[in-house]
């Protein structure tokens, strides 16, 4: 059963099943002295009646226990028959729960209870622990106290041998660090807060340390055991384009990217680096510019983008860009028509395909390079780990890889979710992008909004108009963006006006279609829904509306914001709500008015969000601390980190005496055979 209920298998899981907090049970309050604001309490009484009211699944079990100031309601509606064994009439108990009123008097749903004896009543110091249980178990007799007592039953038979240290001794001293014995005895059974404070500091740190030190053996047995094409040179087709075809000057983050991909690939090792920067920030033409430099070492390369509008875009953007010089680009997405396929292929197979930038049609088996050296994965969070991977296997050296987001990921996060890649940011924009104007209005300004829309389109400009998905109900989504068109055709009749309309029922052909329409400025308004969210580069949009806006997640908005200002032009984003909003909506809407910085917003939303809802972390293992918080415990795990890559840089290997503890512990684990099963 606990195994079933709380994944509890071995002895080592319950000594790391960790109370949720603990609770002072010196202290008894009187029945009388409970109000709506009492949290957590702890009464002493008499059972007085015991009845069984209602049938089936209204039924319930309530007694009623008094003690000299007056009487309240115990109810249980789970594991009814097991507590109504237990409990007698005239027996004194001591009851601990969360008190509330029904109809003016107190009452405790599914309280804890114990028989009152002098040894739990004389008023000796105990910080009892408290653990969650379900209903399951309960029903069963196992609630949380029961865990606590089979925790307490294992702390009296373990020793110091049990739970030898596992961190370096100067680590321990240096962060000055209580014993690991002590720290789970303290976590569970604490003599003071204080104790507690200590047990739960020592038990973090260690997280974080492991944590780390996994992430930074897995990224160094891939340097050494991985190896990579060496791009030996910067060749003429680099500085062609460099000198006489760059449309702006890099900027300075721009060149410190460009000059770490160039240590990596000359490396000898094989190059996998995650680049985040805000939209529009010029990512892919750092991913140009090395993939040129592939070029003139005699390598291909391939971008991969998650959407066909994507990798079209990206395909126009750099063939454009390469115009004149002598470098092949292709492109190969799932609606490429079998000859032009055919021909792409042959490309591919015997080199005179330089790039080739595609859909995930380009890791098909059918996808065969002469010489793939350089993988740039666009928007990575849309691919899986495993959509990744087939790229390695495109040549017997695996090609480098450069994976590129827009989503800004906080520091903390991408320490700990994406640590085995090297980290690179681009935190400014290119020259001449100005600033979004962002402001938030209710429903009640509409008409004024599409009003400042026809001002916009008067001057040339174009307009995004997004609704919410709410993927629980597609029809529902679908009506309500209907509706929004119609209400948009309202505001902007034809033959004046012209609108696209973009959504996920249509196809892909339709929606290229529509798209294109916009992206020509055949149509002067685009309504859709987050469809348009990743890459789509439309220098002529102004203004971005997003209807709704109280529904989307912070980073959401900020991508969709992203859409406008990429011209020259001053951009307006107009977050459109309804009257009543939540504090947690108010708060997003905020941060967005105040802020244009992604990494701000990032760091905000992790707040908000906690790690495990931002997108493409969910499936990372390594986020599930038991105690520790990326969001909370940032100083924390800076410090586990630069304490694991001086270990590293000085003993990768693990071979000096003060690593022991570390290496003996790693060995361990790998046994997995830390104590027995719980019968």
């Amino acid at each position: 059963m606990l195994r079933k209920e709380l994944n509890l298998f071995s002895f080592k899981d319950l000594l790391e099943f960790y109370p949720f907090r603990h609770i002072d049970k010196t202290s008894v309050d009187k029945i009388a002295a409970l109000s709506n604001d009492s949290e957590y309490t702890q009464v002493a009484g008499v059972i007085t009646d015991i009845q069984m009211i209602g049938e089936k699944r209204t039924r319930r079990l309530v007694a009623h226990l008094k003690d000299d100031t007056g009487t309240i309601e115990l109810v249980w509606f789970q594991g009814i028959s097991w507590v109504e064994k237990i409990l007698v009439i005239g027996q004194r108990y001591l009851v601990f729960g969360k008190p509330g009123f029904f109809m003016g008097k107190p009452q405790m749903a599914h309280p804890e209870l114990e028989n009152y004896t002098a040894e739990n009543a004389d008023g000796k110091s105990h910080l009892e622990p408290i653990y969650p249980s379900t209903e399951k178990l309960k029903a069963k007799g196992i609630t949380g106290r029961a865990i606590g007592k089979f925790t307490g039953e294992l702390l009296k038979k373990l020793s110091e041998n049990d739970l030898p240290e596992n961190l370096p001794v100067p680590v321990v001293k240096r962060y000055k660090l209580i014993k690991r014995y002590d720290a789970y005895r303290h976590i569970h059974l604490p003599a003071s807060e204080l104790h507690y404070q200590h047990a739960l500091r020592r038990l973090k740190f260690e997280e974080f340390f492991f944590a780390q030190l996994s992430i930074q053996l897995i990224k160094i047995s891939r340097q050494r055991f991985s190896k990579g094409s060496v791009f030996e040179k910067v060749g003429q087709l680099f500085n062609d384009f460099y000198n006489h075809q760059l449309p702006f000057q890099l900027t300075a983050a721009q060149k410190k990217v460009l000059k770490e991909i160039r240590t990596d690939t000359g490396s000898g090792h094989q190059m996998n680096r995650l680049l985040q920067g805000d939209v529009g920030s010029g990512k892919t033409m750092v991913a140009l510019l090395s993939m040129l430099i592939a070029a003139d070492n005699g390598f291909q390369s391939v971008l991969m983008a998650p959407t066909e509008i994507l990798a079209q875009q990206h395909f126009n953007n750099i063939k454009q860009l390469l115009v004149g010089l002598p470098v092949t680009v292709d492109i190969l997405t799932g609606s490429s028509k079998p000859k032009a396929r055919k021909l792409i292929l042959k490309n591919c197979e015997d080199g005179s395909a330089t790039i080739l930038i595609g859909t995930h049609a380009i890791i098909e088996d059918k996808v065969i390079f002469k010489n793939l050296g350089f993988a740039v994965v666009d928007e990575q969070h849309k691919f899986g780990v495993a959509q990744r991977a087939k790229l390695w296997k495109k040549n017997t050296i695996p090609p480098h890889i450069l994976v590129m987001t827009a989503t800004p990921i906080p520091r903390t996060l991408a320490l700990t979710a994406y640590g085995d890649l090297d980290y690179s940011v681009i935190d400014e924009l290119p020259p001449g992008r100005q600033p979004i104007t962002t402001v938030h209005r209710n429903e009640m300004a509409r008409p004024q909004v599409m009003d400042f829309i026809k001002e916009q389109i008067a001057l040339g400009r174009q307009a995004y108009i997004i609704y919410p998905l709410i993927e629980e109900s597609s029809k529902l989504d679908y009506e309500n963006l209907m509706k929004g068109f119609e209400e948009v055709k309202s505001f902007f009749p034809e033959p004046k006006y012209w609108i696209s309309m973009v959504h996920g029922k249509q196809t892909a052909a339709q929606k290229d279609a529509n798209m294109q329409r916009f992206v020509t400025a055949d149509t002067q308004i685009l309504v859709g829904t987050t469809v348009i969210e990743v890459g789509v580069n439309v220098p002529n949009a102004s203004v971005m509306v997003i209807e709704s806006a109280e529904k989307f997640g912070l980073s959401q908005l900020h991508q969709l914001r992203g859409r406008v200002g990429r011209g020259s032009d001053k951009s307006f984003c107009i977050l459109l709500t309804g009257q009543k909003l939540s504090r947690d909506a108010r708060e997003r809407l905020k941060i967005m008015v105040s802020t244009n910085d992604g990494f701000k917003i990032a760091e905000k939303d992790l707040e908000i969000r906690g790690p495990g809802e931002i997108e493409g972390t969910k499936q990372s293992g390594v986020l599930n601390f038991k105690l520790a918080s990326i969001v909370h415990d940032k100083v924390m795990l800076e410090a586990a980190r630069s304490e694991v890559e001086r270990i590293i840089s000085e003993d990768a290997d693990l071979i000096l005496e003060e690593n022991s503890p570390v290496k003996e512990y790693l060995q361990q684990q790998k046994g997995k055979s830390l104590w027995s099963k719980i019968a």
